[in-house]
């Protein structure tokens, strides 16, 4: 088990790390580096010997390999991404750079998106060279830039340009899943991710004819693009069950004593109450219209309106997405992709993630391990170019109260010490024999 230097190391590593402002807006202005020098020291302090790699300088990756006991069982890739989102200090009760730890909680921008997993992998990964523990197969340990943008100065590009780091690796864990959700009712859930939607970030331009904005115009690109907007806004999706989101419905229903109606998914969701805020953005693709632009002076129309859009896609629902963009936006406004990745789905019948139920019921036993799809994305899309089939499990053990969900990229991001006590203690548990 870790030892009390790691309950200690990842309390300082997730405070250090958000100290490191590794914000990213997506203008290419982030620079990760210092961030992963750090991590790169606590590695090599530990007698490993991390690779530092970038694509742009200063938009640092870095990568290292634990040798396992077996060299016959295939690797596991271990992945956090070390860049955040921006966070305005005037709107937090602590500065967001802070890493302050007051009253038992850590607070700062990363506390769990996603410092403290990259602490909690640095703190496992050192009492494993105190103690000369070895895990049972190879480990890839891999701190990326740019996760919270394209991802291509991060995994992208490592899955692009430097494959043989990960040779071996057919499995992963990253981000979001195995913390705890409580339903309200006394219940504890820990969901672990076995799936996630795919990305499909939309560019809607509609052209027109330019003119005086006080003469009639049938051609305004604006209001052409606010019909297609509108419609895309309104739109109802149809129902789409994945295997991983069956899975997590019937576990779920299961717990509640419910019938696994999948005839009337929505009724079955109202009957999960809270619990449902677990499936129910993954029952069917989105897409949310996020910005606009049109225009430059109140009296001339314009001859071209663009907007974005948020959209998801389920696995197995791309095709239905891309048909029904085309129906939505009709004839007078064209889409295209600003940024797509793929959805992804992950076995809940496989033995690592039998050996992640494990973990988390050792130190939770009060807890139901289910599985459950996310709604955005994370690194694992990119990896999964190589292969590589991606978990979400990054442990945690939350108080009631304490809204995970809401804390990413929200105000007042921050994480209790003994969340990441456990996290460490479930994270040394299941990669000793995973």
């Amino acid at each position: 088990m870790a030892d009390q230097r790691a309950l200690d190391e990842v309390v300082e590593f997730t405070s250090d790390l958000i100290r490191i402002d590794t914000t990213n807006r997506g203008g290419g202005d982030c620079q990760e580096r210092p961030a992963a020098e750090y991590a790169a020291e606590r590695l090599a302090e530990a007698g490993l010997e991390p690779t530092l790699l970038e694509r742009t300088k200063g938009r640092t990756n870095v990568v290292a390999r634990i040798e396992g006991t077996d060299p016959a069982a295939d690797a596991l890739l271990v992945h956090g991404h070390l860049d955040v989102v921006p966070a305005e200090a005037a709107d937090w009760s602590v500065h967001p750079f802070s890493g302050e730890v007051r009253d038992g909680v850590v607070w700062g921008r990363g506390a769990v998106d996603m410092k403290n997993m990259d602490a909690m992998i640095l703190a496992v990964v050192r009492s494993w060279a105190r103690e000369g523990v070895r895990p049972r197969r190879d480990l890839v340990i891999a701190f990326t830039a740019d996760e919270e943008a394209s991802a291509e100065d991060g995994s992208g590009f490592l899955a692009d340009r430097h494959a043989a780091l990960f040779e071996g690796c057919t499995e992963g864990i990253s981000e979001s899943g195995a913390f705890t959700f409580h339903d309200g009712a006394g219940r504890e859930i820990y969901p672990i991710a076995a799936g996630e939607r795919g990305t499909g970030w939309l560019k809607l331009t509609a052209r027109g004819r330019a003119g005086h904005g006080s003469k009639v115009n049938r051609e305004n690109a604006v209001t052409r693009l606010a019909a297609a907007v509108a419609r895309i806004g309104a739109h109802e999706w149809p129902l789409r069950l994945t295997p991983t989101v069956r899975a997590a419905l019937t576990e779920l229903a299961a717990l509640y004593g419910i019938d696994t109606d999948l005839a009337d998914v929505d009724r079955l969701l109202e009957k999960l109450g809270p619990a449902a805020k677990l499936v129910e953005a993954t029952v069917r693709n989105s897409a949310n219209p996020t910005m606009l632009d049109a225009g430059y002076k109140i009296n001339v129309i314009p001859g071209e309106a663009v907007a974005y859009v948020d959209g998801r896609y389920l696995p197995g629902g791309e095709q239905e997405f891309r048909d029904t963009l085309d129906l939505l936006t009709g004839p007078d406004v064209d889409w295209e992709f600003d940024h797509r990745e793929v959805a992804l789905q992950a076995p809940v019948d496989s033995p690592t993630y039998a050996r992640m139920r494990a973990a988390v019921e050792a130190f939770a036993p009060e807890g139901h391990v289910v599985p459950y799809c996310m709604s955005g994305g994370t690194d694992a899309k990119q990896f999964s170019r190589l292969g590589i089939t991606g978990y979400g499990f990054a442990p945690l053990k939350l108080p009631e109260g304490l809204d995970y969900q809401a804390l990413f990229h929200g105000v007042d991001e921050r994480v209790p010490v003994e969340a990441l006590h456990f996290g460490v203690r479930v994270l040394d548990r299941f990669l000793r024999d995973a």
